[in-house]
């Protein structure tokens, strides 16, 4: 009885781990798909983008990225205009990095 009990168990943990994996795989394969041009979306991971400037963003885990291209950016301001900034990042004393400006923190 103990051992059946064991194998249930066991089977319902590979089962959730087969689940798990390709969920995984089904997402990285939208990540890798290529954006229409009429359907531009800013795909950066769970960090989010925190600021945007001219010349490229900060994430929320204060990496920076250059946008992949013009249409990136224009997209991405029309949409969080209170987060962009019109400007180089490296103008700045702190480029870019508004660390007293943290909303996503605040939602």
């Amino acid at each position: 009885m103990q051992r059946q009990a064991r194998n249930r168990g066991l089977g319902a943990v590979l089962g959730a781990a087969l689940v798990a994996g390709t969920l995984m795989v089904g997402v990285a394969g939208l990540a890798g798909a290529p954006a229409a041009a009429a359907d531009v979306s800013v795909g950066i991971g769970p960090g989010g983008i925190a600021f945007g400037y001219a010349d490229g963003y900060w994430d929320r885990d204060h990496r920076w990225h250059a946008w992949r291209n013009h249409e990136e950016m224009e997209h991405w301001r029309a949409e969080n205009r209170e987060h962009y900034y019109a400007w180089n990042h490296d103008r700045d004393h702190d480029h870019g990095w508004r660390d007293k400006e943290r909303y996503w923190e605040h939602h």
